[in-house]
């Protein structure tokens, strides 16, 4: 399974679902009370000139949206041509760009927060690290990584998304998977916290881990 064959595939997935997506879920934060307290709690570690990434921000910006709409600087990152159209569209006083994880190259030691909101879940976890340490040669000493991840067993491939068929790969985690990886690339964990579903939402966990680069 090659990595980049398994982000071409995610690429042409979220092409064809990228509308459906954003119309589903725009305004989920506001029934997200969780989710709201953890990236307030998240934010508290930036000031007004610290810089954030949405990495995998999907086409409507939303989660980088919420602390931009706060006074944090942010800009979104995502593979699919489409979901930066409409993420762009949706949100013009942000900054979004379209790349592969394994074509982003910022400067080293240049971003002060990074976020992936489901988002590292479309690489094959036997090749992760690759993600992991992307992040950290972007990312400045003491910055923060904040990754959230459906909890589970399953890693394969998916035949429909959003009642759409595709073929796109996914695998979820447990806290013992997540919290192994972040160690041995060298972060440290600093909340490690799984929630339970919303009452609207697929009935699997979220993982939930904070972490920051020494």
């Amino acid at each position: 399974m090659m990595i980049k064959e398994v982000h071409e595939n995610t690429r042409l997935t979220y092409n064809k679902i990228a509308d459906k997506y954003h119309e589903l879920f725009k305004n989920e934060m506001e029934e997200k009370p969780f989710d709201r307290e953890f990236l307030d709690e998240f934010a508290k570690n930036f000031d007004k000139d610290s810089i954030i990434c949405d990495a995998g921000c999907g086409p409507s910006g939303h989660i980088g949206r919420y602390l931009f709409d706060r006074g944090h600087n942010v800009f979104g990152i995502d593979i699919s041509e489409k979901c930066i159209e409409i993420a762009s569209n949706y949100n013009p006083e942000m900054e979004f760009q379209c790349t592969d994880y394994l074509n982003w190259n910022p400067l080293p030691n240049s971003i002060d927060g990074i976020i992936s909101y489901y988002s590292i879940v479309y690489t094959p976890k036997k090749e992760i690290d690759v993600l992991f340490q992307i992040f950290k040669k972007a990312l400045k000493p003491n910055g923060k990584l904040l990754i959230v991840l459906k909890k589970g067993d399953f890693e394969g491939y998916q035949d429909e998304v959003l009642g759409i068929r595709v073929h796109s790969f996914f695998a979820e985690y447990n806290e013992d998977e997540i919290e192994m990886i972040i160690k041995r690339n060298g972060y440290t964990i600093e909340e490690l916290i799984t929630r339970k579903p919303y009452k609207d939402e697929i009935d699997i966990e979220r993982i939930y881990c904070l972490c920051s680069k020494p």
